[in-house]
């Protein structure tokens, strides 16, 4: 049996994964706690660990792994922002799932666009203390709005195909053109979209790819959806453009200082992140937290697909969805 640690679980975590672990030979140990520096030791006598979005598999992470004996860290996402693949490299297996859901995401993403403008999270709210007045709840049409999409892999796409349902003008920016979308430029894309939607990996290029400047290149009035990474958007420059009237909405079930927070319960306590503070108080902002992905099929997928990975590994020795075998240790990846 392979034996797996599985850091930063949670219940629907589970499910998938203890319905599939015994088909593809793998024991598993859960672990709440997220994968770190003071966390990396409980990997002892495991052949591999599960990581997730926000744990961390830092160099210093890569040491303790390596010196535990762990072989393989199985990323149960399809994003590896958080590992050091130069660390890795030549010494740790990484795999990651790359295509859990497109469908999942894509439609998260609008239904936070959908719920934003035309205010039905307030209308309910409202409707529960018997409040009917339509008065502050005045919404647009998506049909005939230019929505501007940052990045057109799998999830981009079906988030394209769900805008063209609603009639939507739709423009896309990616340095991988597929055929079928009109491509534009960063600048005119900011310019000409009254929505922008982003749907690209989180990288050196797309680091902070909604910064000040680029706010202030787009129209007056235009609303963010990120269900992506949170670095892809520089809180700060976000949140004085909405302050100032740039900005006509921001949807977000993503922020770049979310790992403290996001998937935990601070209900009973201070919120001592000021910029994500502020922007829950807006009015014409919504969050999630980190949810798009959260569907049964997804879950489903991850689980199978993250087995596939290990058992692929262990018993063929073959690295399937690599994430740093390739980069010959000058992956831009840290």
């Amino acid at each position: 049996m392979i034996k797996l640690a599985m850091f930063d679980t949670k219940p629907y975590d589970k499910k998938g994964f203890d319905k599939y672990a015994a088909d593809y030979g793998v024991e598993i140990k859960y672990f709440e706690a997220k994968l770190g520096e003071d966390t990396a030791d409980l990997a002892a006598g495991f052949d591999a660990v599960c990581a997730f979005v926000n744990d961390s598999v830092s160099a210093t992470v890569v040491d303790k792994l390596v010196a535990a004996d762990v072989k393989m860290v199985a990323m149960r996402c399809a994003g590896f922002n958080n590992v050091d693949c130069r660390a890795a490299h030549g010494r740790l297996a990484v795999s990651r799932v790359p295509a859990y859901s497109p469908y999942a995401v894509a439609e998260h993403a609008m239904a936070l666009l959908l719920t934003l403008v035309r205010r039905t999270h307030k209308s309910y709210i409202r409707t529960r203390d018997y409040n009917f007045s339509l008065s502050g709840l005045t919404g647009f049409d998506l049909h005939g709005k230019t929505v501007g999409v940052v990045g057109t892999g799998r999830i981009g796409r079906v988030f394209i195909d769900i805008c063209r349902g609603f009639g939507m003008r739709v423009i896309a920016f990616d340095p991988y053109p597929v055929e079928g979308i009109d491509y534009v430029d960063k600048d005119t894309l900011f310019a000409e979209s009254d929505i922008i939607s982003l749907h690209c990996p989180l990288t050196t290029d797309t680091y902070h790819v909604v910064d000040g400047d680029a706010l202030s290149k787009m129209k007056e009035g235009v609303v963010i959806v990120n269900t992506s990474r949170g670095e892809l958007v520089y809180a700060e420059a976000l949140l004085a453009a909405i302050k100032a009237g740039k900005i006509g909405g921001a949807a977000l079930d993503v922020y770049e200082e979310e790992a403290e927070f996001f998937f935990e319960d601070n209900s009973d306590h201070v919120m001592p992140d000021d910029v994500l503070a502020r922007l829950l108080s807006m009015p014409n902002v919504i969050i999630s937290s980190h949810q798009a992905f959260l569907t049964e099929e997804a879950l489903d997928n991850i689980a199978q697909t993250t087995l596939q990975n290990l058992s692929t590994f262990f018993c063929e020795n073959v690295v399937v969805n690599d994430v740093c075998g390739g980069c010959n240790g000058a992956c831009k990846n840290k």
